[in-house]
């Protein structure tokens, strides 16, 4: 995995997850991830949030033509707060949403605002050194760990997403 660029489908076959989880994909895009994590949650249900109208609806166009009954796009400002009841979801995805963010801690921290107890959340974004991407925003991994350990979850596994993204599998205590 580490010499490919980043690939949601076998990345996700890597966390442990069940059918009928309720996951949510913070600066989820047009779908990326959510659709492959969709598809793994069968039975679950995945609330896709963005705060751009336009990849909502690319989303929702998405959702439509394959047919898939359990994403649920929510327009919103994740550093803001989303509309979801606290620790109400099982899994939460945060790919590429730190490195664009103003408030790094304040998405951490609605993060876990939405987990269960246990509940887990893998966080994926940009390595400092990889030659493509936005470059002057990128977030350390050590800055990233220093800021989960602050918010005391813990770290259940550090790996390279790919040839150009690093992750992290954090879980809430």
């Amino acid at each position: 995995m580490a010499d490919e660029f980043l690939n949601p489908q076998k990345i996700l076959e890597t966390i442990p997850l069940k059918e009928n989880m309720v996951a949510c994909d913070l600066g989820s895009g047009s779908g990326g991830w959510t659709v492959p994590l969709a598809k793994i949650l069968k039975t679950g249900v995945v609330y896709a949030v963005d705060i751009l109208e336009q990849a909502i609806s690319v989303l929702n166009a998405r959702i439509l033509r394959e047919r898939i009954v359990n994403i649920k796009p929510i327009l919103s400002d994740v550093e803001k707060g989303v509309k979801i009841t606290g620790s109400t979801i099982d899994f939460v995805l945060l790919s590429n949403i730190l490195f664009e963010s103003d408030d790094k801690e304040s998405v951490l921290r609605e993060a876990k605002r939405l987990l269960k107890p246990e509940g887990i959340a893998l966080i994926v974004d940009w390595k400092e050194d990889s030659p493509i991407g936005m470059r002057e925003k990128r977030v350390s991994f050590d800055e990233i760990r220093s800021l989960v350990n602050g918010l005391e979850f813990k770290i259940e596994k550090e790996f390279d997403a790919g040839k150009f993204h690093w992750a992290m599998l954090i879980k809430k205590i």
